[in-house]
């Protein structure tokens, strides 16, 4: 007979059924023992399973010891981070406020913007308007002060040369005595303008600018030859002369 649960094709239960029936013992408790073995064998297997995939609960405690060490450093980054953070901001703000300070403009009320705080866009352009402003100025006075100095160049030569005067002047205090005065000087040169003037005024018009600039050139060619001039002069000489002596 076959045992019911077992298939007659299973070499192991038929070698097995065929040895203890042999020793007169019952081939379904074989069988059963089997099963129960195959059972607990399982059952060890998945335990040990079971068992490996639990984590260690040492590491586990050495972890949670660690983890607040880790917490604290990472505060003392960020607190670190916002610390300096928060400098840089406190110093860019104080350089906006010097420069609001420093730059007049910007203390001067804008009544576009009402009483509004001023931008920082706004007091950059205003700090930019003003240096431009200060560099003008700057190059303005550097001007002035290069005509200053040649000012006191020319009246240092001119202190020089009077000087020189001077002193030859006291060194010959007798030299010049013969000399012609400068009023007769001036009633020499105020005959000559007089001439000259008598015929610019006849000969100059004054309608248009053009007219002019013809007018004078042609009156210069006329008037101002040297031979003219030479005339002119002899009887200013002569006029003179006869009302002084």
């Amino acid at each position: 007979m076959t045992e019911r649960g077992a298939s007659p094709e299973d070499p192991w239960v038929k070698v097995e059924y065929t040895s203890y029936s042999d020793n007169s013992l019952d081939p379904g408790l074989f069988v059963e023992s089997n099963r129960k073995g195959s059972v607990v064998s399982r059952a060890n297997s998945i335990g040990s399973t079971s068992a490996s995939s639990v984590p260690n609960t040492d590491d586990e405690d050495s972890d949670y010891q660690q983890e607040p060490y880790k917490e604290s450093y990472k505060d003392r980054r960020r607190r670190a981070h916002t610390q300096a953070e928060q400098k840089r901001r406190d110093a860019i703000k104080r350089g906006y406020d010097d420069l609001q300070a420093i730059v007049p403009t910007c203390q001067q009320q804008d009544f576009s913007i009402g009483s509004q705080k001023l931008s920082k866009a706004i007091v950059l352009q205003k700090t930019i308007d003003y240096i431009q402003f200060l560099h003008k100025e700057k190059k303005k006075q550097e001007e002035e002060v290069s005509t200053l100095r040649k000012d006191v160049m020319a009246l240092k030569i001119m202190k020089v040369n009077y000087e020189q005067i001077v002193k030859a002047h006291q060194d010959n205090p007798h030299e010049g005595e013969d000399q012609v005065s400068d009023q007769v000087k001036f009633n020499v040169f105020q005959g000559i303008m007089d001439s000259l003037f008598q015929s610019f005024n006849a000969s100059i018009s004054v309608a248009s600018f053009q007219e002019l600039s013809a007018c004078v050139f042609s009156w210069i060619e006329e008037h101002c030859k040297p031979q003219t001039l030479q005339e002119i002069v002899t009887g200013v000489l002569h006029q003179l002369k006869n009302q002084l002596y």
